[in-house]
């Protein structure tokens, strides 16, 4: 399977004149590159749904590739990632606001 470079903008975003981008991650040099719309909520509970909405997402698109896979399972284990990432974080966020 090859990788897109980018993802394709989804219809919904495309139709709505009030849409806006909140977040890209990219992979380059080895490493992890995320530009974010820090201003998109006040509220840090609002990331946190955006980020759980994400997650299963995630999961549901890897079920839907591989009908083996149990998106409750891999929801499981992409949980303990991320909290064994929040615990011990494998480096430090650096970069700049524009």
């Amino acid at each position: 399977m090859g990788v897109e470079k980018s993802l394709a903008i989804p219809p919904a975003a495309q139709r709505d004149k009030a849409s806006f981008e909140v977040m890209r991650v990219w992979i380059a040099e080895k490493g992890q590159h995320v530009s974010i719309q820090s201003g998109a909520w006040e509220d840090p509970f609002a990331w946190g749904i955006v980020l759980a909405d994400l997650a299963r997402h995630i999961a549901n698109a890897h079920q839907m590739q591989d009908k083996k896979v149990d998106p409750e399972a891999f929801l499981e284990r992409l949980l303990e990632g991320f909290q064994a990432e929040i615990d011990d974080p494998t480096d430090e966020p650096e970069g700049e606001v524009n």
